[in-house]
């Protein structure tokens, strides 16, 4: 799968001249219809932010920590990790979403979008067909902004060469992403709860690899 810069050439998608994707309501369905449209020759992450509207911070969040959730090549947090770090601020801070240019304009061709978006939609929809509208108070701005802060510390754990510190926070982060999509406070609880599991795990490790180097340092010398 190849990945450019629009910068460096690439023709700029429609999706940046202003067009949209109307009449639907279910992330899922929204970047299946992003992928579908053969009118693009490539997707960018500009394209995403265009077509999303109101909900790419949070929808933008989850896609950019689902490939982290998963079994993956080593760096593709630190790749994935600035945008996340970036996104989450915007979370905490109740901006509207935004990314630099660089990242922004990165693209890649719509058959491989289109191949990814296919893999992933069937898992995607499951999960959406348990989301709802429930515990308003936990989707309220004050904890959407708690969980922006939350996701902003996780981002930063998942952006660092910490083993085994990023595919539980990438879960974290995906959870409470989806529930702040969705309006569901209980998604949103669950994603915390799952941030403390992260936190205890990622210091369990990080605890662990101090305790072996002082220990390595001490037989040296």
């Amino acid at each position: 799968m190849s990945v450019d810069d629009l910068g460096s050439g690439a023709r700029p998608s429609a999706a940046t001249d202003g067009e949209d994707i109307d009449g639907e309501s279910r992330l899922s369905d929204l970047l299946a219809a992003l992928a579908a449209d053969k009118r693009r020759e490539r997707i960018a992450i500009r394209d995403l932010l265009t077509a999303l509207e109101d909900r790419a911070l949070a929808a933008l969040l989850f896609i950019f920590a689902f490939p982290n959730a998963l079994p993956a090549p080593p760096g593709l947090s630190a790749v994935l990790g600035a945008p996340l770090i970036f996104l989450a601020a915007q979370l905490a801070l109740g901006m509207r979403p935004w990314l630099p240019g660089m990242i922004a304009n990165r693209s890649m061709a719509r058959a491989d979008f289109e191949a990814v978006v296919m893999r992933a939609r069937p898992w995607l929809a499951r999960g959406e067909a348990l989301l709802a509208p429930r515990l308003g108070w936990m989707s309220t701005m004050p904890m959407e902004r708690l969980a922006g802060i939350v996701c902003f510390l996780l981002a930063v754990v998942l952006f660092l060469p910490i083993p085994l510190g990023n595919m539980l926070p990438a879960f974290a982060i995906c959870v409470m992403a989806l529930g702040v999509l969705e309006r569901d406070g209980l998604w949103i609880a669950a994603g915390l709860l799952f941030s403390v599991l992260s936190a205890g795990l990622v210091w369990g490790v990080v605890y662990a690899l101090v305790k072996t180097a002082l220990f390595l340092i001490a037989q040296i010398f």
